[in-house]
């Protein structure tokens, strides 16, 4: 079998015989209808293991019901191709983030490889094809204190005369980082003076120069090896109190470091802006989906509060054949003192390097944060809400009485 590409263009090709169309799900083997897998907390359970035949998952459908708040954060997702240790697996992502929002938020979007759909955001759809040459095992860890309930699918196919151009496809891999803050420059090394984190605008624009972004810059992404990086989300939450100045925590440049560029510390691919970056522009603080790129959660008032953005390689691969290093500046300059957490996905051959990956953070280092500007942001649209009501029901008192 040669694997291609099973766009709408191709779709009219017949395949040959040796490919086989499977599926593994949560159905009720008895008959019945308990259709879904109870995950107690603490819990680890292998959801799918094939071996014994090359092939390509195709899609991967959940949907599941916790009464932890936090549990997208919780639940962990975990994929192994081929003859991987269980210590490295190439995915190991809070299952929420894996599906392209983080926040331990579910919402209604659609990308092309990801989708949240109604109700709610509760259907979690990827649609990135996973190729594996002898065997692939995915688990889920039930990091929470309540009862996790998931119903899944997990489409592939097989080829009983294995795929004869193997060494030509990478193997599906993700990371998931959070920098609660990243480090931030708290000096004009140029000037020696402080910068005023109360007035960003003040160096968002004309003050700061980055000259170490490899020791300020967020990372999205570290490999070693050969491969492709295919994009990723971001997920910015703003802890920066300011409603009376410009409050947008991007203006950071993208620098994306490949194989001896990153030795001599120079950005193969320099970016203008973080919402450059995600392809939109000036301070995008509406909704936008679109299959490559778009906004899933644009901030409240002034960009308080949590923001998501995605941006998916799927058109424009980032190549390296040595060594990758995705990252971008929080803030210009790295000044900002915001919360980020990312997930990024890429293909390479195995095995890759798992020193690269961090370390998972354990249950408090995941979860979201909760400060002033959720509380602010909260009561006035309380207040919004009330003023008119209560407005309404003055006028109607007064209306009643004057008769």
């Amino acid at each position: 079998m040669t694997i291609g590409n099973s766009s709408l263009q191709n779709i009219a090709k017949l395949r040959p015989d040796s490919t086989k169309r499977k599926r593994i799900s949560s159905y009720d083997k008895t008959g019945g209808n308990h259709d879904w897998l109870d995950v107690e907390p603490g819990e680890l359970r292998t959801i799918a293991e094939v071996k014994g035949n090359a092939g390509k998952i195709t899609h991967i459908w959940c949907t599941m019901t916790c009464k932890d708040k936090y549990y997208l954060r919780n639940i962990i997702l975990r994929m192994y191709w081929d003859d991987e240790d269980v210590d490295r697996p190439s995915v190991e992502v809070p299952i929420g983030d894996f599906f392209g929002l983080g926040h331990a938020k579910k919402q209604t979007f659609a990308s092309l490889p990801f989708q949240m759909t109604p109700r709610g955001g509760r259907g979690f759809n990827c649609w990135w094809p996973m190729p594996f040459s002898t065997q692939f095992k995915i688990t889920i860890e039930n990091d929470s204190l309540k009862p996790l309930k998931i119903y899944y699918y997990i489409d592939y196919e097989i080829y009983t005369d294995k795929f004869n151009d193997n060494d030509d496809y990478g193997r599906f891999h993700a990371q998931w980082r959070r920098e609660n803050p990243p480090k931030v420059k708290r000096i004009d090394p140029h000037t020696g003076k402080h910068y005023k984190t109360l007035q960003p605008i003040l160096f968002n624009y004309t003050g700061g120069k980055n000259t170490e972004p490899l020791v300020y810059n967020y990372k999205i992404l570290e490999a070693e090896g050969k491969g492709h990086y295919i994009g990723c989300h971001l997920d910015i939450d703003n802890v920066t109190f300011l409603p009376w100045s410009i409050n947008w925590p991007g203006e950071g440049d993208d620098m994306i470091f490949i194989d001896e560029d990153l030795k001599n510390a120079k950005p193969t691919l320099h970016g203008t802006g973080t919402e450059d970056y995600v392809n939109q522009a000036y301070g995008p603080g509406k909704k936008h989906f679109s299959p490559y790129h778009g906004t899933i959660i644009p901030g409240g008032f002034n960009f308080w509060g949590k923001i998501s953005y995605y941006r998916y390689h799927i058109e424009d691969p980032i190549y390296f054949n040595e060594r990758i290093l995705v990252s971008i500046e929080h803030g210009h300059d790295n000044h900002r003192a915001d919360d980020w957490s990312s997930t990024a996905y890429f293909y390479q051959r195995e095995p890759h390097d798992h020193r690269l990956y961090p370390k998972l953070l354990d249950r408090p280092g995941r979860k979201p944060r909760r400060h002033i500007a959720h509380l602010v942001r909260k009561l006035l649209c309380i207040c919004t809400l009330l003023i008119p009501i209560f407005a309404f029901l003055v006028l109607g008192i007064r209306t009643f009485i004057s008769f």
